[in-house]
């Protein structure tokens, strides 16, 4: 009995030592994708770093010989960063809660339609996903020409009030779906009106779809060139894709200062990935303790 006891002891300690070790390897490949995204970031600044107008270096290098911030001093000299940073944050902030807003609002509504007319708008919405952005933009300039509303920032945010893309409104279905149905119904028999069942019922347990879908609107819209392009032609009223634009064609040869424009417009993307992800992190971890 004794020695039976100490073999699954033996037994069960080996068992978690393995399942350590295959933990251990199966983070490699994401370390090797990660690395591989992270390398062209650390180029980009260390190249923003380099003494103005040398050539790009041969080999990668980590540190440049000489570190010279006078190109980011440069940038915001020559282009106004600032203010298109301003007009890209003013942009982003008024387009991302939009997005939530009615992405949310059909893909909750999706979810409680019988199963028919659900899986017909569901395919109605994969259909529209393979119709090229490029296709609507002759139309799309035509009526807000016609409305008087090019040179505004009405274009820029008039995608969020249809959900920006089907895709953002497929996710909030899928989540809505796998709620339990029983919750629904005990919310319904509680007198909640649709519109309580969805904040106070539905939304709580999405919540990392929400924050997905956040992150996913606000990089959009925040690297948006092309409609920006279209529709804006007032200097004071660009963003900051434009205002890299602007910058490249200044000078096309001193690459140093170009990369020192894109950090400077990569870094809020960045930091609010990594504010992001803690979050990620403490859903995991809440969802690991239970």
């Amino acid at each position: 009995m004794r020695f039976g006891l100490a073999g699954d002891i033996v037994r069960l300690r080996m068992a978690r030592h393995d399942r350590g070790e295959r933990g251990r390897w199966r983070h490699v490949p994401a370390a090797l994708l990660a690395a591989a995204f992270l390398f062209p970031l650390v180029f980009m600044v260390t190249g923003s770093l380099r003494k103005a107008g040398l050539p790009p270096p041969r080999t990668p290098e980590l540190v440049p010989a000489q570190v010279d911030l006078e190109n980011y001093r440069r940038a915001f000299e020559l282009v106004d960063l600032a203010r298109y940073t301003l007009n890209s944050v003013l942009v982003v902030a008024l387009a991302v809660p939009l997005t939530l807003l009615v992405a949310s609002w059909a893909g909750f509504a999706m979810a409680r339609l019988p199963r028919r007319p659900a899986g017909a708008l569901v395919a109605l919405s994969l259909v529209s996903l393979m119709v090229p952005v490029t296709a609507l933009l002759v139309p799309r300039f035509a009526v807000f020409r016609a409305l008087g509303l090019t040179d505004t920032y009405v274009p820029l945010v008039a995608p969020a009030l249809i959900g920006m893309s089907p895709f953002y409104v497929l996710l909030f279905y899928w989540s809505f779906r796998r709620v339990p149905a029983e919750l629904y119904e005990a919310s319904r028999l509680e007198g909640l009106s649709p519109i309580a069942v969805w904040w106070r019922v539905a939304m709580p347990l999405v919540r990392p779809v929400t924050v997905a879908v956040a992150v996913l609107a606000a990089v959009f819209t925040w690297s948006n060139f092309l409609d920006p392009l279209v529709y804006l032609f007032d200097e004071d009223k660009f963003t900051l894709p434009l205002g890299l634009r602007s910058l490249a064609q200044l000078d096309r040869q001193n690459l140093p200062l170009l990369l020192a424009g894109a950090v400077t417009a990569t870094a809020p993307v960045v930091v609010a990935f990594l504010y992001v992800q803690r979050f990620f992190l403490q859903e995991h971890r809440t969802r690991a303790g239970r």
